[in-house]
């Protein structure tokens, strides 16, 4: 029997949980993860001018600190699915949890730059595997009737742990007198700021303990007794579970377990479909958009905007990430990955372009003139929504669903480490680019979204309507 004819004699397809709200919190307890990765990646934004200040280093030096921890989160991305088979999705969230925990408290009380550095690296491992257990879990509870809708959790999260940082790193600053050095609780604002991560940390793990276990691994260890009262509990009593866990145990034996070893063919070493993985994955980075959250206040400040006004900015473009993310769930569905992706490309180079042209101008009695600072301002914003509402969430909903069965696992596998390699790139390289020509840095964002455009119309295929089966 099929897998399609097994969610029909068991009646998943169609499954409605009796108590939706409980299936609601379990998902969003699990994109606490999402929370997280999205906090840690903006928190360090109210500390950069602080660690420069405090260590005396230059801005190549800073630059690895503040990026180092994308090394970890790649670590963490690739071993968290095999850790998770071993022990489980809820032990893998309850040690990312603890880590995170760890690397905030040692991120408060640095001793010396290498250990920040090195509690830096820890938080990455923690998001990293945060960052593949939350989507993946998810996606295992999830009735399939809601499993679109629940999953994009945690991309929301994501952002809204971007945007509360921000808030907080705000309120920080402006207890401490603007200053980020200002001493609050008996230490400086920027260790407070990283230290404040050890409560969504520690919620994260709590919460860990109030949701179950994925039914599809407790399947795997042989715990069918546990799967199915979980089963009813998420998809409700009214589905047949004996025929609902033999559906899964089928789905699992059946799976092609991929690897590198699929991936190659052609003739640049891989499949030309992982190329393009690769290419979105790629494209989504080199536009710049991690310097829009790494490094936004500093970025304002170096233009002349005061310290506590550089923050707010920096609060308000995070909300413009979030109304973005929301346009863009509303709507990747309806017009499709591919017109969302283009124009949001067009968006960003007209954005990117008019900050580029803002930064070429001298700076007077250490500010930009009146028009370009707010044309800067502006089109930052503009830069922000258009990504948010297209690229921020369509590469990953292209990376799920694009390549064949076969090759699905490994293929993402490799696009997603292509995505934390340039991301870490992008960031290792802004405070050095921005020294050398903050106008130039700029127009070589803008040259990579105005590339995306015919990447998009030649190499990328839309996927809106189609069964995973049809990929290939």
């Amino acid at each position: 029997m099929t897998s399609t004819a097994q969610a029909q004699k068991s009646g998943a397809g169609t499954a409605h949980p009796d108590h939706l709200g409980h299936v609601i919190f379990i998902a969003a307890a699990a994109a606490m993860g999402g929370f997280l990765f999205g906090y840690d990646s903006s928190v360090i934004n109210g500390a950069v001018e602080a660690i420069r200040g405090r260590y005396d280093i230059g801005s190549a030096a800073l630059a690895q600190v503040i990026a180092i921890a994308l090394i970890g989160c790649a670590i963490g991305a690739a071993t968290a699915g095999r850790i998770a088979d071993r022990i489980g999705r809820i032990r893998c969230m309850q040690i990312s949890a603890v880590l995170f925990t760890v690397s905030a408290v040692g991120s408060a009380l640095p001793f010396a730059l290498w250990d920040l550095a090195f509690w830096r690296i820890v938080g990455g491992f923690a998001i990293g595997m945060a960052s593949v257990i939350g989507p993946a879990y998810i996606a295992e509870v999830a009735p399939p009737a809601y499993r679109g809708r629940l999953g994009s959790f945690q991309q929301a999260a994501i952002v809204i742990g971007i945007a509360v940082s921000q808030l907080v790193n705000w309120g920080l600053l402006n207890a401490a007198g603007g200053d980020q050095r200002g001493k609050l609780m008996g230490l400086e604002a920027w260790q407070v700021m990283l230290g404040v991560m050890v409560i969504p940390a520690v919620l994260y793990g709590l919460l860990s303990f109030a949701i179950p276990e994925s039914p599809r691994f407790l399947i795997s260890v042989g715990k069918h007794e546990r799967a199915r009262e979980i089963l009813a509990e998420v998809e409700g009593d009214k589905i047949d579970l004996d025929a609902r866990v033999s559906e899964i145990e089928h789905a699992m034996n059946s799976e092609h377990k991929s690897t590198f070893k699929d991936l190659l063919g052609g003739s640049f070493f891989f499949k030309p479909i992982v190329w393009v993985g690769i290419g979105l994955s790629v494209f989504q980075q080199f536009v710049g958009i991690n310097v829009a959250f790494y490094y936004s206040s500093t970025l304002w400040q170096s233009v002349g905007v005061d310290p506590t006004d550089s923050f707010l900015y920096s609060f308000t473009t995070s909300i413009i990430n979030i109304v973005g993310t929301v346009i863009a769930m509303i709507f990747v569905d309806r017009v499709g990955r591919r017109p969302l992706a283009l124009i949001g490309s067009v968006g960003m180079v007209i954005g990117l372009a008019l900050e580029a042209w803002a930064f070429s101008f001298d700076l007077v009695d250490g500010k930009l003139p009146a028009a370009q600072g707010w044309t800067a301002l502006i089109a930052a914003h503009v830069f922000v929504l258009f990504f948010a509402l297209s690229w921020g969430v369509v590469v990953w909903v292209f990376l799920g669903e694009m390549f064949p069965n076969r090759i699905r696992a490994a293929a993402l596998g490799v696009a997603a480490s292509a995505q934390w390699i340039a991301n870490w790139a992008i960031t290792a390289s802004f405070p050095s680019l921005a020294d050398w020509n903050l106008s130039a840095t700029y127009v070589i964002y803008t040259v990579f979204a105005a590339l995306s455009i015919p990447f998009v119309l030649k190499y990328v295929k839309e996927t809106k309507g189609k069964a995973l089966e049809e990929m290939g």
